[in-house]
Order: structure tokens, then C-alpha cells, then sequence
């Protein structure tokens, strides 16, 4: 029987996250998924590293100041998958008065040291083309800054940071049960094998209950399922901002660019039943989203117009709110020491990942008696060092030391990849395999990124499916 110090039970970015954390302290781990690496809910978020400005209103200034935080951190860190994002927040004067967006703007601004990004502004949408695609009753406006993430990226580079420092992380492989010992867990896999571990963490998002059950403990609080869903757009405007739109129910609606193509509009907050596995964005919440673009856009959009959507099921903590909007987004964190540590994480956001790492490893890591000394701020992720070059700076040199690549793919690559590209791409591409897939680049995600289908190479660790005909994705397909 094999021995670890800890388990993780779950794949997704709070998973992976403190897997990776839990390795860098000198932690022997094993990471359990049941399906792909950021297969559920953490490939389905709106794609933002972001402070939450609506979370003000619900006065969580806590949560805010933390995140505001992180957002530099995350820049910092992995600045190939994660870059600034500049967001237009037009003004309604029937939902909140200008001094009210003002004072919330500043108070963003403020809440937390803010390094990399320009604070907020206020400009008349008429002069500004960034009013352009507004309809004319929209004369004032706001713009400020958040940050846009990779968000399966993330996942996956946490996962193979983890790998790197020793842990060992098991994709399609499920938990099955566990059994409970004054000082250790037995836990069974899905493919029979039995292993022992000192302490269990369950961070199994929307089955954080199902994994409870699973090792017979009892659960320490209500988890509260709520769907969110986006759906993708032919581009509705030039340029490379996003906006924020105040929709008539006080809930907000981003539209972002996604993919050079298309525009990312998002998200709805729904309680969810039934398997969050099966999670889909019903007509409804379809017509919701075209509603509150339409409402505020020139262009006019119907459900007939989506190229794609995509849902996800977020695991909140239930704290009693009876709006699903107003349900807590922070994380909380419950460890059960009747026994063995067992450590179940309850929702959190993907901007406050790396603190709630942190934090989980530090209390699991103590209930097992070395508790390990916090790292992950400044440590780059896999392919972030990108030695304080921009993007199109290390787009140009790639160019030069990958003449076999087309130029044109590099944007896309450097973006995937970043300092990691010279590796990836080394030697010949291959046969082309639809918008920029070389051969050698699916075998680079099936040798060291875990894939295992089409899927997950198409829609998790990129998003070529969107660009791809149907007979290219098949093709892919057939690969596998």
C-alpha cells in the first residue's frame, strides 16, 4: 500500500491550488478527478481576476480588499495567461446615481495597493469612442481596471507546478471512498487501488457533499448550489475594452472580447438542481443575457446569434440569503479533527484561489503537525517567466528562435505557453490541425498537460474549438 501525507479530493483550481501549495512545503500529495483537470466549474467562470465591484454593495469589504490583492499577484505571477482588462461601467440613472458609481469607483481604487493598473475614469460617451456601441441614452459612463485569466490555464499550470514538486496528480481517476482511523485515512480509488494518507482534503466543488458521504463524515455546513451561464457572441464592438452592464433586476452583465471573434456576455446567478456534471444554459437564461446586451447596446442580439454557451455550478457556502446574488463568494474553510484531519473547502472565487491555498495548507499541514511555510506569492507559475517582456515583446523573439511556426500562431501561443514555448515547440510543428494546432502541440498537451480527449484539448486547454470547422474537430478527434 502506498502512503502520502495528504489527499486532495477534487481537480479543480481550489484543488490544484492547494496541491501545488501542499507540495511546495515538502508535502507528499495525490490530486483525485474524476474527469478532466477544470472540467466543471472552473473552466466555466466569466474568465475575470477581479475584485468584484459589485460585491461592495453587499459590503463585503473583506473579500474586495483580498481580492484587489491577489489580482496583482495573479499579474505578477502568470502574466502570459493573465493580462489587464479595461471595463466601461455605463451610467443609469434610474438604477444608481452617478455619485454612488463614483464613490464605489474610488473606493475600488483604494481598497487594496493597486500597482500594475490605471485607476478609474469618468468621460461623456459621445467623445469617447468607447461609447460608440451604446445606444444614446447613454450619456455618461465610467471606465476602470480588472484582469482577465485563462481560467482552465490555470488549473492545469497548477497541476503541473504540483507535479514538479513531487505530487502526483490523477485526472480520470475518482474517489471512492474513505475510511477513518485515529490517524490516517484509507482511501480507495476508482481503480480499486487502496492508499493511505495522514490527513484528506475535500475540495470537490459541487460534490463537496457527495465526497462527505463518501468517507462517512458529517457535514459541516450547507453547501448551496447556483448556476451560472454565459453565452458567446459574434464581436459586437471594436476595440479591447469590456463593459459592465447594470441590468434592470441591480444585477450586473460583462460583456468581454473572447477570442478575437467573438464577445464573452455573462453571467447568470440560478439555483441549480440535479447533477452539476449536467449543468447547461437553458433558454431562459439565454434570452436573459441578449436581453441585457440588447437593453444597452445599438446592436441588437437574439438567441439565434450564439455561436456557443457554456454553464458552470458554483458551490457557495449557504448563508442564508434568500437572492442568490447576495449569497457570500468567499471561501470557508471547515476542518474536522474528530479522527484523522479531513479539510472541506465550500465555495471561493478563482481571483482568491492561491490565498485560499494558502490558507488550507497552512490548517491541514498544522493538524498533521508541520504546517510549512507560505510561498506561492512569488513564485511564477509554469511559463510565466517571461522576464519582464510584453506579450508582442516575446512574440517577436519567439519569431526569430521558432522560424518553423508560423508567425501568425505566435500571439495565440505565447499566450497558451508562454516561456514554456521554446520546449513546446521545438523542432518540427507537424501536420496542421485547424486554426493554430500543429501535431506537436497536441502532443505536448497529451505527454505533459494531461489530455486525454479532443474536448480537452478544444474547449479547456484552448479554445480552438470555436475556430475549428466540424470536420477539423473531428479530425482531432480521431487522434485520440
Amino acid at each position: 500500500m502506498r502512503h502520502f501525507d495528504i489527499v486532495v479530493v477534487g481537480g479543480g483550481v481550489n484543488g490544484a491550488g492547494i496541491a501545488r501549495d501542499l507540495s511546495g512545503r515538502g508535502h507528499s500529495v495525490l490530486l483525485l478527478e474524476k474527469a478532466d483537470l477544470a472540467q466543471a466549474t472552473s473552466s466555466a467562470s466569466s474568465k475575470l481576476v477581479h475584485g468584484g465591484l459589485r460585491y461592495l454593495e453587499h459590503h463585503e469589504y473583506r473579500l474586495v480588499r483580498e481580492a484587489l490583492g491577489e489580482r496583482e499577484v495573479l499579474l505578477r505571477t502568470a502574466p502570459h495567461i493573465i493580462w489587464p482588462l479595461r471595463f466601461v461601467l455605463p451610467h443609469r440613472p434610474e438604477m444608481r446615481p452617478r455619485w454612488l458609481l463614483r464613490a464605489g469607483l474610488f473606493l475600488y481604487d483604494h481598497l487594496a495597493r493597486r500597482v500594475s493598473l490605471p485607476g478609474a475614469e469618468a468621460f461623456r460617451t459621445a467623445q469617447d469612442p468607447r461609447g460608440a456601441p451604446l445606444k444614446p441614452e447613454f450619456t455618461h459612463a465610467f471606465a476602470y481596471s480588472d484582469a482577465w485569466v485563462e481560467d482552465s490555464r490555470l488549473v492545469l499550470l497548477c497541476a503541473m507546478d504540483a507535479a514538479a514538486r513531487g505530487a502526483e496528480i490523477r485526472p480520470r481517476c475518482a474517489f471512492q471512498a474513505a475510511e477513518r482511523h485515529p490517524d490516517h485515512w484509507r482511501v480507495t480509488l476508482e481503480d480499486g487501488e487502496v492508499v493511505q494518507c495522514r490527513a484528506l482534503v475535500n475540495a470537490a466543488g459541487p460534490w463537496v457533499q457527495k465526497a462527505l458521504d463518501a468517507a462517512h463524515a458529517l457535514p459541516p455546513g450547507k453547501v448551496r448550489l447556483i448556476r451560472g451561464s454565459h453565452i458567446v457572441l459574434p464581436r459586437l464592438y471594436e476595440g479591447a475594452h469590456a463593459y459592465i452592464l447594470q441590468n434592470d433586476d441591480r444585477r450586473v452583465v460583462f460583456a468581454i472580447p473572447y477570442e478575437g471573434r467573438f464577445t464573452l456576455v455573462g453571467t447568470t446567478d440560478v439555483p441549480h438542481e440535479g447533477d452539476p456534471a449536467e449543468a447547461r444554459c437553458t433558454p431562459e437564461e439565454a434570452a436573459y443575457l441578449c436581453a441585457a446586451v440588447s437593453r444597452q447596446f445599438r446592436r441588437q442580439v437574439a438567441p439565434d446569434d450564439i455561436a456557443w454557451t457554456y454553464s458552470g455550478v458554483r458551490p457557495l457556502f449557504d448563508d442564508g440569503a434568500e437572492d442568490p446574488s447576495a449569497v457570500t463568494r468567499d471561501y470557508v474553510l471547515k476542518l474536522d479533527e474528530a479522527g484523522a484531519p479531513l479539510l472541506s473547502v465550500y465555495g471561493g472565487k478563482i481571483t482568491t484561489f492561491r490565498r485560499l491555498a494558502e490558507e488550507a495548507a497552512a490548517r491541514v499541514g498544522a493538524a498533521i503537525g508541520r504546517a510549512g511555510t507560505p510561498w506561492t506569492a512569488r513564485a511564477t507559475l509554469p511559463g510565466g517567466d517571461l522576464g519582464g517582456r510584453t506579450h508582442e515583446q516575446f512574440a517577436k523573439e519567439m519569431a526569430r528562435a521558432l522560424p518553423l511556426v508560423p508567425p501568425e500562431w505566435l500571439p495565440r501561443l505565447v499566450r497558451t505557453h508562454g516561456s514554456l514555448l521554446p520546449e513546446v515547440m521545438a523542432g518540427e510543428p507537424g501536420a496542421h490541425l485547424g486554426a493554430t494546432l500543429s501535431e506537436r502541440e497536441l502532443d505536448w498537451m497529451r505527454a505533459r498537460e494531461w489530455a486525454a480527449t479532443a474536448e480537452d484539448v478544444l474547449w479547456r486547454r484552448t479554445k480552438l474549438g470555436l475556430h475549428m470547422t466540424e470536420a477539423e474537430r473531428a479530425a482531432v478527434a480521431a487522434r485520440f
